[in-house]
């Protein structure tokens, strides 16, 4: 029983990580990067302080990294 629940936690949690990680679009991301546009948001860096979604991801992937931790013990 314990099994079944990391294991819906664990699939929950994977794919929650991998929909903020999809929302973090970069900027330049699109074929104007391929240019150079958007150069300025890399020469310092992102303002992190202002990024939750950095934050939340960082949350998901412990979450996801103890969550396959624990499966592989349990097995």
């Amino acid at each position: 029983m314990l099994r079944a629940i990391i294991i819906v936690l664990f699939v929950l949690d994977a794919v929650a990580l991998t929909g903020i990680i999809l929302l973090q679009m970069s900027r330049h991301a699109g074929l104007g990067g391929a240019f150079g546009a958007g150069g300025r948001y890399t020469v310092f860096g992102r303002d992190e302080t202002k990024d939750p979604k950095r934050t939340a991801t960082a949350w998901l992937a412990g979450g996801f990294l103890f969550l396959g931790f624990l499966l592989s013990i349990i097995r």
